[in-house]
């Protein structure tokens, strides 16, 4: 049996964000486009959640409960509990990672 795959609000929030974006700098097509890509790719962590690397920047302070696959160039940052996929960040990996890893994750 598969995981479940959840979205936190933190990626909810940055899920509607970049599609603003993208929306007010391109077109809704290009928008709705890399929206389902994303989802796609983040669904289906339900089949292999296991596949996803550690981030560098978290390794980098010891911590391997975060892994992270991409849509390129975003990148979906997540962790596994139990039967449960978390999908905690999904932000443009060209933006400073470390920094956003930290405030998002680091500072609970």
């Amino acid at each position: 049996m598969g995981y479940q795959v959840f979205l936190t609000d933190g990626a909810a929030y940055d899920l509607e964000n970049l599609y603003n974006y993208i929306e007010s700098h391109d077109a809704t097509e290009k928008a709705d486009y890399v929206l389902d890509k994303i989802e796609e790719a983040f669904l289906s962590l339900a089949d292999n959640p296991e596949r996803g690397t550690y981030p560098n920047e978290l390794l980098a302070v010891g911590l391997r409960e975060y892994r992270k696959i991409y849509f390129k160039p975003y990148r979906i940052i997540y962790r596994i509990s139990s039967q449960s996929v978390y999908v905690m960040v999904i932000a443009d990996g060209r933006r400073d990672m470390q920094s956003l890893l930290q405030r998002r994750l680091l500072q609970d």
